[in-house]
């Protein structure tokens, strides 16, 4: 009889496991009220079938559903769906189905109506003739409220004058404001008032698309600026201590996870558990994918470890958070960075002698450009932005249906898919082969200025992905904690080996950021030391895209064994 019960049981639990869910993904941002989205919902792995009914009942007091959108492989001719009161009634029935590879089984336009706390905004319910088992998964969901302005034009208008108010203060000769900027760095501020625009829901990147405009338009733009007058030789003649750094701050994430969940587990062990798709190291992977490489990388790690992605967001929350406190402190950092440098017993002449180098070349030069002048820089450069953008395009197709690895979401080398990888790649080698042709006259009309101003105006909107309040969240301060103990092990190693091979402050913040940052940050902290730097930001970060997936992975089997243990 006990084995008989046995065999029963271990039944039950492999077709439990062996189930397929039907669930509904996390949207890529938060829901805000008033701001329209795509709701996915999505089979966990393939689902073959011949015949559904299915009921979607949703809170039409909460949300409105204005279309639905089903898979392409299921015929529309075959496929019935009607809109009743709050139900959505689906029936299908016709030749069998095979949904493969984690698909969409169909989505919904959806308009959040008004603030809501964690709530069951839909509810899956039916019959679906298959051969796999499977089961609906009810989501919980939150509704943020709309922040005060929306409009990307106000909001554009408020960082910019954010940006302005921080360039008048820091240059007036009254003894409060020069004491404040001692403490307190200009660019710091220029990412922290946006910031607390962000947390006081004056603003919210949640709506505001600027973020992804500094990012496709003025980052490539300022990096052909930036890298015009650039000295490659110099640039060669920085030696190994930026690679060592980078090398150091990719150590220092992959043994940082695991070292993190050990502590924690310590005092808060639930912080850390988790089983199944719901285990906490699945869903660190992608920090660890999105802190060694970048987006690409932590979707690569998504796919491999299978986080359970109603959680995701959380995970997601965390990775911008921490990861723009850190960012807070080394632009804190760049102001002090003489005295850090001294600490550290840095050799910091190769940097010196590149930017003056630089800085010489363009007072040689420098002329009172005119509106022709200004006129073909733009010309040159945003030709060349939509040049890198086109072709970054071009490659990743290419890549991607000519190479098994690269196209297939769980390999080490997924990220080389990454437009904007290959669009960051190709704006700097545009901006690197101009530097050796008459075109770094353009230095001497302003052209680090204006990439400058871009580089500006991108950290701004950076500062507005910051939410200082959600670190204060209960149901997310566990993995806040996580993720601060982590980028304190990387900060830590840092600082270490800084010390020990004397590397200047320089090396270690940019070592850092192309790791934690990647192409959209890195070059934003070089080119704050000075504007000539910004392409070493831009190598070091292309290394991140490269090893990001393979050192995830091991840092996701470290955590694992510390989950465990």
């Amino acid at each position: 009889m006990r084995k008989l019960f046995s065999i029963v049981l271990f039944t039950s639990f492999i077709t439990l496991f062996a189930q397929q869910s039907i669930y509904f993904a996390t949207p890529e941002k938060p829901i805000v009220e008033g701001k329209s989205y795509t709701q996915k919902i999505k089979i966990d792995s393939t689902l073959n079938f011949s015949k559904l009914d299915l009921q979607l009942e949703y809170n039409s007091d909460l949300i409105s559903i204005s279309g639905i959108n089903f898979n392409k492989k299921i015929d529309p001719n075959t496929l019935q769906y009607i809109f009743k009161n709050n139900t959505i009634n689906i029936h299908y029935e016709g030749e069998s189905i095979s949904l493969e590879n984690t698909p969409t089984f169909f989505s919904l336009d959806v308009t959040p109506k008004k603030e809501a706390p964690k709530n069951n905004l839909f509810n899956l319910t039916g019959k679906i003739k298959s051969e796999q088992p499977y089961h609906f998964k009810k989501p919980q969901t939150a509704i943020k409220k709309a922040p005060l302005f929306s409009n990307d034009i106000i909001v554009f208008g408020l960082l910019m004058a954010c940006l302005g108010f921080v360039f008048y203060t820091s240059t007036l000769n009254i003894a409060g404001w020069k004491k404040f900027y001692t403490i307190v760095p200009a660019l710091l501020m220029c990412y922290l008032l946006p910031a607390i625009l962000n947390s006081l829901n004056i603003i919210s990147s949640d709506v505001s698309k600027l973020y992804t405009m500094a990012k496709n338009y003025l980052l490539p733009a300022s990096l052909i600026l930036l890298t015009l007058s650039i000295d490659i030789k110099g640039l060669i003649n920085l030696g190994w201590r930026p690679i060592a750094m980078f090398l150091t701050g990719t150590l220092g994430i992959i043994i940082g996870g695991p070292l993190a969940i050990l502590i924690v587990s310590i005092f808060w062990p639930d912080a850390v558990g988790g089983a199944g798709p719901d285990a906490v190291w699945r869903g660190l992977s992608t920090l660890a994918g999105s802190w060694i490489g970048g987006g690409a990388n932590q979707a690569a790690m998504l796919e491999i470890y299978g986080y359970n992605q109603e959680k995701y967001g959380a995970m997601v929350l965390v990775d911008i958070v921490v990861a723009n406190i850190w960012m807070a402190f080394l632009l804190f950092g760049i102001g002090k960075k003489d005295k850090i440098d001294r600490w550290l017993k840095a050799d910091s002449s190769a940097i010196d002698e590149l930017q003056e180098k630089v800085e010489s070349y363009s007072a040689s030069i420098t002329q009172v450009a005119t509106l022709k002048d200004l006129m073909i820089m733009g010309g040159i450069a945003f030709l060349a932005v939509a040049f890198s953008h086109y072709f970054a395009g071009v490659i990743s197709s290419f890549l991607k249906a000519n190479v098994a690895a690269i196209s297939d979401p769980t390999s080490y080398v997924n990220s080389f898919g990454s437009k904007f990888f290959w669009m960051i790649v190709l704006a700097t080698t545009i901006g690197l082969v101009m530097s050796l042709t008459s075109l770094r006259k353009f230095e001497g009309m302003g052209a680090s200025k204006i990439g400058s101003v871009f580089i500006y105006i991108l950290v701004a909107t950076i500062g507005m992905k910051m939410d200082i309040l959600a670190i204060f969240q209960k149901e997310n301060l566990g993995l806040f904690i996580v993720g601060l103990i982590w980028m304190a092990i990387h900060v830590a190693l840092l600082v270490f080996v800084a010390k020990l091979i004397r590397a200047p402050y320089f090396f270690l913040a940019v070592g850092s950021k192309a790791n934690v940052g990647g192409a959209a940050s890195a070059p934003v902290v070089a080119a704050a030391f000075s504007p000539s730097l910004a392409p070493v930001g831009v190598i070091l970060a292309v290394f991140g895209y490269a090893l990001g997936t393979f050192g995830a992975m091991l840092c996701t089997i470290l955590m694992q064994m510390a989950s465990n243990s």
